[in-house]
C-alpha cells in the first residue's frame, strides 16, 4: 500500500491574480501557507486485475479508466496508462468546497501517489505543474494556479504567476517568535455552506477584462509584498490591517463573493478584537479567517458563538509519502 499526505492551504492576500486572465497581462502573486489538515490518498493492488476501484464520496468499480465518473481520477490514471488492478481511496480532514483548495490537494496527492506506484520521482515543481495541467488545461476548470503549488510545496510562501506561465515559489522566512505569534493570532471559523467556486471564478475571470477590476487585482498584488515585508519586520498588527484592505478589494471582483451572513460575521468580528480577515477561497461560504491578537480572542469567540472555531497549525512540508509497503 502507498499513502500520500497532502496539505490544505489558507491564502492571505492576492487571490484571483493566479487566474490566467490576469497574470497573462500582469504578474500575479499570493501569500499563503499550508496547514496541518490533509488529503490522504492510498493505493494498492486490486484483487481483480482487469478492474479499477476508486473510493471517494462514491465508490466506483469499472473495467476501463474511461468509465470513471470522477474527472480528476480518470484523467490522472489515463496520464499514467494504468488499465487495471488498482484500488485508490481518498480521506480528507476537511470537506470539499470550503475554500482551502481541496480539489487541488486531491490532484497533487493523487499524482504523487501514482508517481510512486510507477517507481517515478516527482519534484514539488512537477507535482504543482502537472496538477495545473490536469485541472486547468485538460479539465478546463475556471481556477487559478495557487492551490496546486501551495499543496505541493507546503510552507509560508509568496507564490508568483508570470506572464509566460511559469510559477515561482518564494519561502517567507520568519523568526521563531514572529512565526509562532502569527500562528497564534489567526482564528479560523467554519460558517458552513459548502459550494463550488466555479461560478464565482468564472464571473471573476470574465470581469478581469474590465479596467477597474483589473486595477483592483493589481493593487491586491501590491499588498502581497507589503504583507510579506511587515511580516518579516514582526509588525503583525499591520498584517491584520492589510488583510482587511485586501478583503475590501476582493469583494469588488465578482458578485457572490460575500453575503449578508458573511458581512454580518465580518462586522461583528471587527467590533470584537479582529484587525482584519477574509473568507477563504473564491467566496460564498466555507471558512472565515481573522487576525486577532491572542488576548482578545475569547471576546471574539463569544461574539462569533453561532459559528464553530476550527483549530489548526502551520505546516511546512507539502505533499509527502507517509507509507510505502505491503502493510
Amino acid at each position: 500500500m502507498i499513502i500520500t499526505q497532502t496539505p490544505f492551504r489558507i491564502s492571505f492576500v492576492g487571490g484571483g491574480s493566479d487566474l490566467e486572465a490576469f497574470y497573462s497581462q500582469s504578474t500575479g502573486a499570493v501569500l499563503s501557507t499550508s496547514i496541518n489538515k490533509y488529503m490522504y490518498i492510498s493505493s494498492h493492488k486490486f484483487f481483480e486485475e482487469d478492474k479499477i476501484r476508486t473510493k471517494y464520496s462514491q465508490t466506483e468499480t469499472v473495467s476501463s479508466v474511461s468509465e470513471l465518473k470522477h474527472p480528476i481520477l480518470r484523467t490522472a490514471l489515463e496520464k499514467f496508462n494504468i488499465s487495471g488492478g488498482i484500488e485508490i481511496s481518498s480521506i480528507s480532514d476537511i470537506p470539499g468546497g470550503t475554500g482551502m483548495g481541496s480539489s487541488s490537494s486531491f490532484t497533487v496527492g493523487l499524482l504523487h501517489n501514482l508517481h510512486v506506484t510507477q517507481n517515478l520521482y516527482a519534484s514539488k515543481e512537477t507535482l504543482g505543474k502537472e496538477a495545473c495541467e490536469i485541472e486547468i488545461d485538460i479539465l478546463k476548470e475556471p481556477i487559478g494556479k495557487q492551490d496546486q503549488y501551495a499543496a505541493a510545496y507546503g510552507g509560508l510562501n509568496v507564490i508568483e504567476f508570470h506572464k509566460n506561465g511559469l510559477v515561482t515559489v518564494n519561502p517567507v522566512y520568519l523568526s521563531a517568535d514572529n512565526y509562532n505569534a502569527l500562528q497564534d493570532n489567526l482564528c479560523l471559523y467554519y460558517i458552513g455552506n459548502q459550494r463550488s467556486a466555479s461560478s464565482i471564478l468564472s464571473e471573476q475571470k470574465k470581469n478581469t477584462a474590465q479596467a477597474d477590476k483589473f486595477k483592483t487585482l493589481q493593487n491586491m498584488v501590491k499588498l502581497v509584498y507589503e504583507l510579506r515585508n511587515v511580516l518579516m519586520k514582526g509588525d503583525l498588527d499591520s498584517f491584520g490591517h492589510i488583510m482587511h484592505e485586501n478583503w475590501m478589494m476582493k469583494q469588488q471582483l465578482a458578485s457572490g463573493i460575500s453575503s449578508p451572513l458573511i458581512n454580518e460575521l465580518y462586522e461583528t468580528a471587527m467590533k470584537n478584537g479582529a484587525l482584519g480577515g477574509k473568507l477563504l477561497g473564491a467566496g460564498g461560504g466555507g471558512f472565515m479567517l481573522f487576525y486577532c491578537p491572542k488576548e482578545k480572542q475569547q471576546k471574539l469567540d463569544e461574539a462569533l458563538h453561532k459559528v464553530r472555531r476550527f483549530d489548526f497549525k502551520f505546516e511546512q512540508e507539502g505533499s509527502k509519502l507517509i507509507h510505502y509497503g505491503n502493510g
